[in-house]
């Protein structure tokens, strides 16, 4: 077996560790896993299958440390591996503020169409980044070229991003990063679109020049072309041209090249050393190219965009078309096209489409030629800061809350309406507009789709019952046709672009955009389409559609149970499936297995998975041409996610998992028989002890409804004992039976709980309207006493935790129950009418919808309702607490109002009951940054520690922490001398 493993694989480890539990001595090969365990475990992140099915490659690597490119033969011995350093922590978002910035670039694999070549992104390793960060150095990644046949690489520095040349073998091309920013910043952006508000007020325009080298390379030569100043680049879909668009210092040579590959002949077919070109759009079929391009107008703070497009693109030349909105006697005053929007041709090449927005002109200075004068003056930039009035009017009658409008502020400026030129007719069609904002083209670019909410929106955002007028647009006219009135589930329309879907009233109907018809396709058949599973406060919600053939003849429904092929036309539907509702298996996930098809492929084989409702089993089956009925390729007590196929060859990669095994993946053919392991993820971590295994927990509610729960049993488990238990739960989780647990630090993670000698229980919960908190009491306390009857869970030491919606129903079930000896809610709503006008910071909304049509289950406000909120709050109830409570909540969290937290807090510190809030400041709904997560996960497992297993209870806890000493408590507990990490060999590495 050849194999290459250039440079070390490292991670750092912690002092910090889960202590073994006191239950029974461990085997002496193996042990408890600790906090430094989860950080060095190991998972597949980014795959690649070569079109030839030859190849299998992947990115493997730790939570926190470095990780490696491994790239293997599916039937073959050989095998290399390469270090790519360390995937970049997250940074904490803030509620309405953009992403934060990190570093430019993310990380790519992919192999070259031929399979002779792999291609994959190198980051900076743990140790470079944090040496980069210190000297404030923009962290930037590097390319890799491998041979396969021979395992040869080159690395290429400072590449922000690559791609192979099409369906053409013989090319790469890399493109570099800018110039380095100052230090602490990034690079200058390059190598793809403008970032949003490019083209808004010049106060917060970039006007930087955003070219830099592109490397062209022949893979079979290693010759190497470089071309400078280019901004973007992408290669048609065959490979046969690359495109790329120049932007200078000076905008000098400005405009958009074309190289033909197989002559390697280079003609510039837009130039303008006044013009900004961006967006460059190649068509899917590769028959036509469009680019954006922008020129400044010193009447205007905007820059003001066109579109130039190419087709009938050749060796020796191509049409050129251009749309200035300058020269289009009908295009609306006051606009320019978008540059937020790429522009693409339509299907048949006859019509480009893009958006269009409003410019905003300069003001001229006061005085100046011309200028009204206005009564009363308008304040001048220049008025000093504290002279400014600073407002925000939050008006009833507002649609969005203001709120809602500052979080999407970014959306709202960048918005464009759709808008088509046909240039044979020379003609402007404007397709949206401030009556009809959201319009879609559908396939084949005939019709388009237009929605219309502002008639129901406002009451939308306040009950969360969302509803559209819809309208079927012809696309050679504009001319509009209201399709639906006041529709709560439409789709979009079909692969062919003939029809769409939508749901009303328990049924589902197909509109015709060429008639104008509309047909209830779902009347005669033998089932009912209404999603009886869904529990929330919505009348005949939809159960889920599976999607459409590739003719657009056939739509495919789920009843929750079986699949159904309908016609769209009319006509006889047909159970594909055919022993779903019988076996009590649930058929999902319908796919061709090719990623490049639109719709459903009928000739060929459909793949698609299957769960065996009150058996846990699963598996993948297959419905050959001429079905119906399932052939199950794969059937057992495992998991199992969505195959892939080779594009060219029969060759079918899919992983497998179970409680004991981790998500391997595997290869095989298209019987889907004796699959050969291409991962083995398990490598390195026997040394450590595992769950025993789980069994189902059958129980009946309160309610008399029939539900289950997953128990995961302690390591070295035996029979007779009784182990101390961890209820962690979320709505329905008892579909966690086969599931392995890969260990996480984020507070709990089930794989080290019964490594340390817990039991895990995963109740499932089925809720009545009106008392989601009661619905978790008349489910969770009989599935809990069901768990007791195993003989498994000790009575005396049962834990229970929860978040976001799992820790509201924590921290109300302690006000109900004595049964938890321990409880850790995560972000717990706890106040129900309080929280249901709070600000769901995250979207800028109010909760009020979540609460009448979601997951609150209410079926009305407060108001209406009041002995339902306040039956359903822990907040109404904290006087019953017994049991000892940590609440998670942050100062930033923009889903559960941190005061939510507070008001619980305080109410039980008021009655003296035992509670603890943690809070890590400036982190959101959940812990974002590592350290906080690993602090978290330790502080939960102390906590219940000490009051399940009976060992000393930390000082933070008994004792709390001032704030003056809260440096050096944190400081006293952090990571001393590292440890070995885990390999995927099976060995260790020292982390020094």
């Amino acid at each position: 077996m050849s194999r290459q493993r250039p440079g070390v694989i490292v991670a750092v480890s912690l002092l910090l560790v889960f202590s073994a539990a006191p239950f029974r001595a461990a085997a002496p090969d193996q042990r408890p896993i600790e906090l430094a365990d989860i950080m060095a475990w190991r998972s597949v992140g980014a795959t690649a299958l070569s079109e030839d099915g030859a190849w299998f490659a992947y990115r493997i690597g730790p939570i926190e440390g470095d990780g490696e490119v491994v790239i293997r033969q599916t039937k073959g011995d050989k095998e290399y591996a390469f270090a790519v350093g360390e995937l970049p922590p997250p940074t904490p978002p803030t509620p309405g503020q953009p992403p934060p910035e990190g570093p430019v670039g993310g990380f790519s694999l992919a192999f070259s169409p031929d399979a002779q070549y792999a291609a994959f992104t190198i980051q900076p390793s743990r140790s470079e980044a944090a040496q980069l960060r210190r000297q404030r150095r923009p962290l930037q990644n590097k390319a890799a070229i491998v041979n396969l046949a021979t395992g040869e690489r080159i690395e290429i520095a400072k590449v922000r991003r690559f791609a192979f040349s099409g369906e053409n073998p013989g090319w790469i091309a890399l493109h570099k990063y800018g110039p380095d920013a100052p230090s602490g910043g990034g690079a200058p952006p390059a190598g793809g679109p403008p970032p949003a508000g490019g083209s808004g007020s010049s106060g917060s325009r970039d006007d930087r020049p955003r070219g830099s080298d592109l490397l062209l390379r022949e893979l079979a030569t290693g010759q190497e072309i470089n071309i400078g100043n280019v901004s973007e680049f992408t290669f048609d879909k065959k490979g046969r041209y690359l495109a790329w668009t120049i932007d200078a210092q000076d905008k000098a040579g400005n405009g958009v090249m074309l190289r033909v590959m197989a002559t390697g002949s280079i003609r510039s077919i837009e130039s303008d050393g006044n013009g900004v070109y961006s967006r460059l759009t190649w068509t899917e079929e590769g028959d036509g190219l469009a680019v954006l391009k922008g020129v400044d107008d010193k009447s205007y703070e905007d820059r003001l965009y066109g579109v130039v497009a190419f087709k009938e693109i050749a060796a020796t030349g191509q049409q050129k078309t251009v749309f200035n909105p300058a020269d289009a006697p009908n295009f609306p005053e006051g606009m320019t096209v978008a540059s937020t929007r790429s522009a693409t041709w339509t299907k048949d090449l006859n019509g480009l489409l893009f958006g269009i927005r409003a410019v905003k002109k300069k003001e001229k200075p006061a005085g100046e030629k011309g200028e009204k004068e206005e009564t009363p003056s308008r304040p001048t930039d220049d008025t000093p800061a504290d002279e400014k009035v600073d407002l925000i009017i939050w008006h009833w009658k507002d649609s969005r809350l203001q709120s809602q409008q500052q979080v999407q502020e970014n959306l709202d400026k960048n918005f464009s309406y759709l808008a088509l030129y046909r240039p044979a007719e020379k003609k402007f069609i404007r397709l949206a507009d401030d009556e009809l904002r959201d319009v879609t083209p559908a396939p084949e670019h005939k019709f388009a789709i237009g929605r219309n909410d502002d008639p129901y929106e406002l009451y939308g955002n306040l009950d969360g019952r969302r509803y559209a007028d819809v309208y079927a647009i012809d696309l050679q006219t504009g001319e509009r046709t209201l399709a639906l009135k006041k529709s709560r589930w439409s789709y979009p329309a079909s692969p062919a672009g003939t029809h769409f879907l939508y749901y009303e009233d328990g049924h589902f109907y197909t509109y015709d955009f060429a008639t104008g018809q509309s047909l209830n396709i779902t009347k005669d058949v033998p089932t009912s389409f209404i999603n009886t599973e869904s529990d929330v406060n919505i009348m005949k919600p939809p159960t889920p559609t599976a999607g459409w053939s590739k003719d657009g003849k056939f739509v495919f429904l789920s009843d929750n149970w079986d699949i159904w092929q309908v016609p769209v036309s009319g006509g006889s539907a047909t159970n594909v499936t055919g022993d779903g509702r019988t076996e009590q298996v649930r058929y999902r996930g319908l796919t061709s297995l090719d990623p490049d098809l639109r719709g459903l492929d009928l000739s060929k084989p459909i793949y698609l998975s299957a769960y065996g409702e009150w058996t846990k089993k699963a598996g993948i089956g297959v419905i050959e041409p001429g079905g119906p009925g399932v052939k199950r390729l794969t059937w057992d007590d495992a998991a199992y996610r969505a195959p892939m196929k080779a594009k060219r060859a029969e060759v079918y990669v899919y992983t497998r998992e179970t409680q004991k095994d981790p998500p391997d993946f595997y290869v095989t053919d298209a019987s889907f028989t004796n699959g050969r392991r291409l991962t083995n993820l398990a490598a390195g971590t026997e040394q450590f002890l595992w769950s025993s295994g789980s069994m189902l927990v059958d129980y009946v509610s309160a309610k008399g409804d029939k539900l289950q729960g997953t128990l995961h049993l302690p390591a070295n488990y035996e029979k007779g004992k009784t182990y101390p238990t961890i209820v962690y739960f979320y709505e329905k989780m008892s579909q966690t039976k086969n599931f392995y647990s890969r260990p996480t630090a984020n507070g709990f993670n089930a794989a080290a709980y019964t490594s340390n000698g817990y039991a895990v229980f995963n109740p499932d919960i089925s809720y009545k309207l009106n008392d989601p908190g009661m619905s978790a009491v008349w489910c969770m306390v009989p599935a809990v006493k069901a768990a007791i009857a195993t003989g498994v869970v000790d009575p005396r030491r049962i834990g229970i935790h929860g978040h976001s919606w799992g820790g509201y129903q924590t921290a109300f079930l302690i006000t109900q129950t004595d049964l938890f000896a321990a409880a850790v809610a995560g972000a717990p709503l706890t106040n129900m009418i309080s929280m249901y006008a709070i600000l769901y910071k995250n979207t800028g909304g109010t909760n009020g919808a979540i609460f009448e049509s979601s997951q609150g289950r209410f079926t009305s406000g407060p108001w209406e309702n009041w002995v339902a909120y306040t039956r359903n709050s822990p907040v109404a109830h904290a006087k019953n607490v017994k049991t000892p409570l940590i609440i998670l909540h942050n100062d930033r969290d923009g889903a559960v109002d941190f005061t939510q937290g507070i008001e619980y807090y305080n109410t039980l510190r008021r009655l003296q009951k035992p509670v603890v809030l943690l809070e890590y400041p400036g982190e959101n709904h959940g812990l974002v940054r590592r350290p906080n997560q690993k602090d978290y996960t330790m502080r939960m497992k102390e906590f219940f520690d000490a009051h399940l297993m009976g060992k000393p209870a930390p000082k933070w806890w008994v004792e709390g922490v001032p704030r003056l000493e809260m440096p050096e408590h944190l400081k006293s507990r952090q990571p001393g001398k590292p440890k070995p990490v885990i390999t995927t060999d099976g060995g260790t590495k020292s982390s020094r």
